[in-house]
């Protein structure tokens, strides 16, 4: 079970329509079911004086990330659509936001997005925003384990940061058979703690 205090932020990632609704574009199978997960420690975080902070995937209607305009992925989370909002029984009230893919780059960490062409790499505003907060510590949780997860806490480690990552509330896009697990086990050598 995950730790939480006032220098501790719980991260949800991208728990997002497209991604934790069946009838999501990028539907992550099981994603729907980390929502009640994702509530209870929420409120846990929030009982102990932790921080909550969301990362929401929030792109243009075109983008090089997208099939359709050269990328790999499905048209997904277009800013201003259903899919694009948090699932609807997501506990979000309070929480800080942090938006990536908004510009048309790549934005699977939480802390860092890529433009696909060049491969050049920027921050969001995440580490600031923890930095300035007097945080310390995650526990991160949410969609997709084999992208936006393992990224976010790879880069979270990265950064320095202590991680807790909660193995019931993620799952995996499995694009191959294995990739959730791999995904996990990368986390572990990056020095995350598996909860």
């Amino acid at each position: 079970m995950a730790t939480y205090d006032a220098r501790t932020a719980l991260l949800v990632v991208d728990v997002q329509n497209d991604f934790a609704d069946p009838s999501g574009s990028l539907y992550v199978a099981g994603g729907e079911q980390i929502v009640p997960i994702v509530n209870a420690e929420v409120e846990r975080a929030r009982e102990a004086g932790a921080q909550v902070v969301y990362t929401q995937d929030w792109h243009p209607e075109h983008t090089p990330h997208f099939q359709r305009d050269g990328g790999i992925w499905p048209v997904h989370c277009v800013e201003d659509t259903h899919g694009a909002e948090f699932h609807e029984d997501l506990l979000v009230a309070d929480g800080r936001v942090v938006r990536k893919g908004h510009d048309g780059r790549d934005g699977y960490s939480g802390f860092s997005v890529r433009d696909p062409l060049s491969g050049e790499r920027g921050d969001t505003l995440l580490h600031e925003m923890l930095e300035a907060n007097g945080i310390e510590r995650l526990v991160i949780c949410g969609l997709a384990t084999d992208y936006c997860v393992v990224e976010t806490v790879l880069d979270a480690r990265m950064l320095g940061y202590p991680v807790e990552v909660l193995t019931d509330a993620v799952r995996a896009v499995e694009l191959q058979p294995g990739d959730g697990a791999t995904a996990l086990a990368r986390m572990r050598e990056a020095g995350a703690e598996l909860v």
